[in-house]
């Protein structure tokens, strides 16, 4: 409590002086936003949305600090993986060609992150070859939760594209001009003979084409919209199947300053003690192996605040965290994914509950990674900043991220940008020794299949089943 020893007038009320109070409340989060950020890295304050939960498993944190890994559990963690006979489905040549005359346009319009929208590009081309179609470069819609705008053309190297597809299907940047009226503003005012807006998750080729055919015949353009997951894996021709393989493993290829950027922190993950320039870099021994370059294992953490206001969860941060989460589902989702009738107790138990930094941290540990591990945060936002991640970097003190390797000019081109900062991880973990998913989805699926078809060898890769 803050005292005085000058006497304190009571009963003076100047319009002035409530002016001036006034605008001070105003200006205040504005002159110091971190008092009223959820997110700074300082504790968060009275006016959070939560509260800094402190470490849930305290006993085990202290265990897993103080536990000695012995140098063969050490060696057997970062040993290769026996061979699994996977090989690269992809012919070396083309054997189908493009020959046959196009029955019109196909355009879809794809939600979610970078790596659904990836598996949706794959499923457009196959849907373009189904119905011998031309597709048109596909529109990324903006994310609901990053609010990131990126297009096509800012991850992806559009002429490699083009060029790679060109014995398969035609592909156009944009619509000729007898079509420049089918655009996601035309589709959104009102309902378009030319939409398709009810193809079923997982349709069948059949399904294409008997539904979306006739409107090519009809209009030459359909526009399909929602199309994430709109095509089966099941019971489609082997030869659809290679050219999904062929989308994702060759003709999907970051744009130059992407991979630069994606193998600038690769080098500085392997070669930490190396002066961060562009400079060619000196061979260094890693005390993990003992020869060559250091080796890293990527851990990709998704504790978004989307990922915890879905799971209905409860995550230490007080009754102030759970409203703020139940509101940011009623304002997301508007009632479609409901406040949980179970206890938290019984969403653990159902394993319905995301782990925490912290739970991540203690179940590394307990597979053999200790403190002098070399791990890279490829992650986007966690919720509730850095002292949600505290216990993890405790463990883990060689942690790196992003922002760590790299400086402010040096992010420029990503910052603000979350589908392109996701590409610059997809490719510092493309390049990993050990691979660990916390959370089951796109971006595990994508890398392993990636890694796994178009390296031709193996690495380590641990999916968390929770």
């Amino acid at each position: 409590m803050l005292t005085t020893s000058k006497p304190v007038c009571r009963h003076y009320h100047s319009p002035r002086g409530a002016a001036y109070a006034a605008l001070l409340v105003l200006l205040l989060p504005m002159l110091s936003p971190a008092f009223f950020s959820p997110l700074g890295h300082a504790s968060p304050s009275v006016l959070s949305e939560w509260n800094a939960p402190k470490p849930t498993h305290l006993s085990l944190l202290m265990g897993a600090l103080q536990r000695e890994v012995p140098n063969e559990q050490k060696f057997e963690l970062w040993a290769s993986l026996e061979p699994q006979g996977w090989k690269p489905c992809i012919p070396s040549a083309s054997t189908t060609g493009n020959t046959m005359k196009s029955n019109g346009y196909i355009q879809v319009f794809l939600d979610g992150g970078l790596n659904q929208q990836r598996m949706a590009i794959c499923d457009a081309v196959a849907v373009a070859k189904i119905l011998n179609a031309t597709l048109v470069i596909p529109h990324l819609e903006v994310n609901p939760v990053w609010q990131d705008s990126s297009s096509f053309e800012e991850i992806y190297n559009v002429d490699h594209f083009i060029d790679v597809l060109n014995d398969e299907i035609s592909v156009v940047r944009e619509l000729p001009s007898e079509y420049s009226w089918s655009t996601r503003e035309y589709y959104a005012v009102a309902i378009r003979a030319t939409r398709i807006k009810t193809a079923p998750v997982r349709a069948s080729a059949n399904w294409y084409l008997e539904n979306v055919l006739p409107v090519l015949d009809s209009y030459g353009i359909a526009a399909i919209s929602p199309f994430s997951h709109r095509l089966a894996f099941d019971n489609l021709p082997g030869e659809l199947q290679r050219l999904r393989c062929k989308v994702n493993f060759q003709a999907l290829v970051f744009v130059p300053h992407i991979n630069a950027l994606g193998e600038m922190l690769v080098k500085r993950l392997r070669y930490p003690g190396q002066a961060r320039s562009n400079e060619p870099i000196l061979q260094v021994v890693d005390e993990n192996t003992g020869e060559g370059p250091g080796k890293y294992v990527t851990l990709h953490l998704r504790f978004d605040k989307d990922m915890a206001a879905h799971s209905a969860c409860d995550f230490g941060g007080g009754k102030a965290e759970r409203l703020a989460l139940a509101k940011y589902r009623q304002v997301i989702w508007q009632g479609r994914v409901m406040n949980s009738q179970f206890t938290d107790e019984e969403l653990r138990g159902q394993g319905r509950c995301p782990l925490t930094p912290e739970e991540i941290g203690l179940l590394l540990a307990a597979l053999g990674f200790d403190s002098k591990t070399r791990l890279y945060l490829a992650s986007h936002k966690v919720y509730g900043g850095e002292a949600r991640i505290s216990s993890l970097r405790k463990l883990f003190p060689l942690m790196e991220d992003k922002k760590s390797l790299a400086s402010s000019d040096e992010l420029a081109m990503v910052k603000g940008k979350a589908s392109l900062s996701a590409a610059v991880d997809y490719y510092v973990s493309m390049h990993s020794d050990v691979f660990i998913s916390a959370s089951p989805g796109n971006m595990h699926n994508a890398m392993v299949i990636s890694f796994i078809s178009s390296y031709d060898k193996e690495f380590d890769d641990i999916k968390l089943n929770i």
